[in-house]
C-alpha cells in the first residue's frame, strides 16, 4: 500500500526571487556539513558546530531552528555550562525516534528488506528468499516486505527508500543495468519500486552505497580517501576521496569481477582463469565445501559454522579464500593508494584468523589500513538504508 512520505521544506516563498545555483549550492552545503557535525558530534552546543564547520553563529541558529522544525534534531533536556561560568548551553542532537529510511538489498539467493535510524542503525530487518527472480515479482515482494516494518514500526515517518545490489546500477537513471546472476537488464529498480510504496526510491551499487554508509556511521569517518571491497556472490568495489564517491560514466566503476588474481585456478565464463570474482564467490566457496563433504547446500554461513566446531577442512578453506582477497586488496591498494580499505567478507568479518590472514597478504606496511565493515552483524542493511541516508546528509532541507 503507498505510503506518504515527509512533506517536502520549500526552500523560498512563492514571493521571493528564485535563488541562484551558487546560493542554492551553498545553502545545500552548509546544511549539510551542519547536520553531519551535529551526527558526529552530538549532543553538541551550537557555538561548538559554529567553531568546527567555520559558520557564523547566526547562519548556525537558522539552520539547526529549520532542522528543529523538520524534526530532524532537538535541543537536548540537559544544558551544559562551559567551564561552570557564563550562561548554560542547550546542546542539539539527532532525533533518531521520528524518521526512519527503508533500505533494500538485491542479493543473489534472497532480498533484504529493512528500516534504519538517521544514525544508521538498524530497528527491524527481514530476508525475503527469492522463489523467482523476475525483477517484478522480487520488487513487489520487497514492497510488502517493507509495509510490514513500517506498521511494526508505528509512531515513525518514512523518508524514502535506498535499494543497493550488485552488478551495474546507475544511479542517476535508477536502474540495475546488468546483473548477470540475477539475470537482470535494464530493470527501471526506482520506477519500479516508488509505484509500488508511493516513497522516493535512490538506488545504488552496494559497494558504494556501503563506503557511504562507512564514512556516515562507520569507520572510515574522517579519512581522506576511503576503497570498499565487497565479497560476496557478487565482488565489486568502490572508492571515495573527500567524501565524493567516483561513479564513471553511467555509474560503471568499480567492476572488478575480471581482474586477474594471481593464483587464481578458477575458470571464468570469459573464457580466461583466475578472475577475481570467480576466484572469491560465495558460490566457489560452497562448492568446494561440498565436494569437501564439508555441507550440503549453497549457503557459506555453514561453512563458517563448521570452522567454529574445529573442522580443519573448512577453517583453511576460510583462510585462504581470506589469502586470496588479501591479493586483491593489496592490487587495488597499488593502483588506488586509499587511506582506508573496508572489506565486506563473512569470513574477514567472524573469524580473527581470517583477517589475520587478509593482512599478512596485503604486508606489515599496509596491513594497518585494512579494517572490516563497522556493520558485522546488519551489512546488507545498511547497504539499502546508506543510500537513502547519503541524500539526507548530502541535502538534508530537500528530504
Amino acid at each position: 500500500m503507498p505510503r506518504t512520505a515527509a512533506p517536502l521544506l520549500a526552500s523560498h516563498s512563492p514571493n521571493s526571487p528564485i535563488p541562484r545555483a551558487a546560493d542554492s549550492d551553498r545553502r545545500r552545503t552548509n546544511a549539510s556539513v551542519i547536520l553531519r557535525s551535529v551526527l558526529e558530534h552530538g549532543p553538541v552546543a551550537r557555538s561548538t558546530i559554529s567553531r568546527l564547520t567555520g559558520l557564523s553563529p547566526a547562519s548556525v541558529t537558522d539552520y539547526c531552528a529549520r532542522f528543529t522544525e523538520l524534526g530532524l534534531i532537538r535541543e537536548s533536556a540537559t544544558p551544559q555550562r562551559s567551564k561552570g561560568v557564563g550562561r548554560p548551553h542547550v546542546p542539539v542532537d539527532l532525533d533518531a525516534s521520528r524518521f526512519v529510511v527503508g533500505g533494500v538489498h538485491v542479493a543473489v539467493p534472497y532480498t533484504t528488506v529493512a528500516l534504519l535510524d538517521l544514525r544508521g542503525r538498524m530497528v527491524v530487518e527481514r530476508r525475503i528468499g527469492h522463489d523467482g527472480t523476475s525483477p517484478s515479482l522480487v520488487l513487489a515482494r520487497a514492497a510488502e516486505g517493507l509495509d510490514t516494518l513500517l506498521a511494526e514500526a508505528a509512531g515513525t515517518t518514512p523518508l524514502g527508500v535506498g535499494v543497493a545490489a550488485g552488478g551495474w546500477v546507475d544511479r542517476d537513471s535508477g536502474s540495475i543495468v546488468d546483473h548477470p546472476l540475477l539475470g537482470w537488464r535494464d530493470v527501471p529498480v526506482r520506477e519500479l519500486l516508488g509505484a509500488r510504496t508511493g516513497l522516493p526510491v535512490h538506488v545504488d551499487g552496494h559497494a558504494r552505497a556501503l563506503v557511504n554508509g562507512e564514512r556516515l556511521f562507520g569507520r572510515a569517518r574522517g579519512s581522506r580517501s576511503v576503497l570498499h571491497l565487497f565479497v560476496g556472490n557478487v565482488v565489486d568495489a568502490a572508492f571515495a576521496t573527500n567524501d565524493e564517491v567516483h561513479y564513471g560514466p553511467r555509474s560503471q566503476a568499480g567492476a572488478i569481477a575480471h581482474l586477474p588474481l594471481r593464483g587464481g585456478t578458477e575458470p571464468c565464463d570469459c573464457g580466461r582463469v583466475g578472475c577475481l570474482q570467480v576466484e572469491l564467490s560465495e558460490r566457489t566457496l560452497c562448492r568446494r565445501a561440498r565436494e569437501a563433504g564439508i555441507v550440503d547446500g549453497v549457503n557459506p554461513t555453514h561453512v563458517v559454522t563448521a570452522a567454529e566446531r574445529g573442522n580443519p577442512v573448512a577453517v583453511r578453506l576460510l583462510t585462504q579464500r581470506a589469502r586470496m582477497v588479501g591479493r586483491a586488496v593489496g592490487l587495488l591498494l597499488d593502483i588506488l593508494n586509499p587511506e582506508t580499505v573496508v572489506v565486506t567478507e563473512l569470513g574477514v568479518i567472524r573469524r580473527e584468523d581470517c583477517l589475520r590472514a587478509l593482512r599478512e597478504e596485503v604486508g606489515d606496511a599496509r596491513a594497518s589500513a585494512v579494517v572490516p565493515t563497522s556493520f558485522p552483524d546488519s551489512v546488507l542493511a545498511v547497504a539499502g538504508g546508506s543510500v537513502m541516508l547519503d541524500v539526507l546528509y548530502r541535502d538534508p532541507l530537500s528530504v
